[in-house]
């Protein structure tokens, strides 16, 4: 499988051009949006997944005057990746909802982390990566064709919380806040939360603000201290530190290693 080109956050389609007929584009769409493939027109929430062929006709639109997101890998499968991919009955050219968008969408972004730095194993890493998010993926195409109705209590309250996490990373969230909005008891709340994604509400304040801080270290020439208040922390050491517990790196590291791979990407371009 060879990784073409990894796109984040995106509010207009730009995978068009020079694609290869054999290539395949993975979207993770994570906002509300009008979808139309092929003619058909879908409308969706969000959380929702295409995988599609080069010569599938689309386009994709807000249903509002809030801002189109989404995450795209375009990719080159071999044969054996195409049939992993019928191995896992899921459809191309078609919407698939996602039951856990937010697990895909780290596991985008950690393979865009590491797609990032070209180390010696990163064939083998974007391989492994990609049939992480294809099962993802396929675990909510099957829950949905088998009609599975049956959520946790209070999902959708916390669904809706989760979302915020992740659309505000530099507020201030407060689990006391949201335990009374809710009408749950803290040590309830945090039991239900783990149970509905796997993970806590921490680590997901935790997440959302570091992911923020790794857009602005590609994107923007702001100071470690100035990206560290947008991302919500009161002070550039604890950003430092917990940037380096989970991204393996320094935001300096991090920030040299995106400038690394734009240049070798424009150079190879030219």
């Amino acid at each position: 499988m060879k990784i073409l080109q990894i796109s984040l956050n995106c509010n207009r389609d730009t995978q068009e051009k020079n694609l290869p007929e054999t290539a395949l584009s993975l979207y993770i769409i994570k906002s509300p949006a009008i979808l139309t493939i092929n003619g058909n027109q879908h409308a969706v929430s969000g959380s929702t997944a295409l995988i599609l062929t080069s010569d599938c006709k689309k386009s994709f639109r807000s249903p509002s005057k809030r801002n189109l997101r989404f995450d795209c890998i375009t990719f080159r499968p071999s044969s054996s990746d195409k049939q992993y991919i019928s191995s896992l009955r899921l459809p191309v050219n078609t919407p698939i909802k996602i039951l856990d968008d937010i697990a895909v969408i780290s596991s985008v972004r950690t393979m865009n982390t590491n797609f990032i730095r070209q180390g010696q194993a990163v064939n083998e890493l974007m391989e492994l990566y990609m049939k992480i998010i294809f099962i993802l993926i396929s675990e909510s195409y099957t829950a949905a064709s088998e009609k599975i109705d049956a959520v946790p209590l209070h999902y959708y309250e916390l669904k809706i919380l989760r979302d915020s996490i992740y659309e505000n990373p530099s507020a201030e969230w407060n689990a006391d806040s949201m335990c009374r909005k809710i009408g749950i008891s803290r040590t309830y709340f945090h039991r239900l939360y783990q149970e509905a994604f796997g993970t806590t509400f921490l680590r997901d304040v935790i997440e959302s603000r570091l992911t923020l801080g790794c857009e602005l270290l590609k994107s923007t020439d702001l100071s470690i201290s100035e990206i560290a208040e947008k991302a919500g922390y009161e002070n550039d050491s604890f950003f430092m530190r917990q940037f380096k517990k989970y991204r393996a790196c320094t935001p300096s590291e991090y920030r040299k290693q995106a400038a690394n791979r734009t240049n070798y990407k424009n150079i190879k371009e030219t």
